[in-house]
């Protein structure tokens, strides 16, 4: 069996997610979960076409290429679709460091500890 043999054509289903779906942000060469966007369609071409990460901003609804304004860009290495095709995983570089608006590299930097009570790493 050649990989060509195990090769299949698919798209995310963005019908699912009316037109945007969740794409995880990883780091390729750590594993580390750097953050959590959206892409639509166009985004994702956008994506595929240029190596560059692009998202779907819900709030002001518009396509933006992360790390246009701050540097911190992300460079796609991988991608992946999980098994319903409405989620994506993006093994990227992050080229700066900080994936975060916040400055943090990465967005999820808010762990649980004790009951209700939540810690910033």
């Amino acid at each position: 069996m050649t990989i060509e043999d195990s090769l299949t054509r698919l798209e995310p289903d963005f019908a699912k997610g009316g037109g945007l779906l969740p794409a995880i942000a990883q780091d390729a060469a750590t594993g580390e979960i750097l953050m959590l966007a959206y892409m639509s369609p166009e985004s994702y071409r956008k994506t595929l076409e240029s190596g560059e990460v692009h998202y779907y901003s819900r709030s002001r609804q518009e396509i933006w290429r992360k790390g246009a304004t701050s540097g911190n860009l992300q460079k796609l290495r991988e991608l992946y679709l999980d098994c319903d095709r409405d989620a994506i995983l993006l093994k990227i570089e992050q080229v700066g460091g900080i994936a975060c608006h916040t400055g943090k590299r990465s967005c999820f930097f808010y762990r649980r500890s004790a009951g209700d009570l939540y810690e910033t790493l």
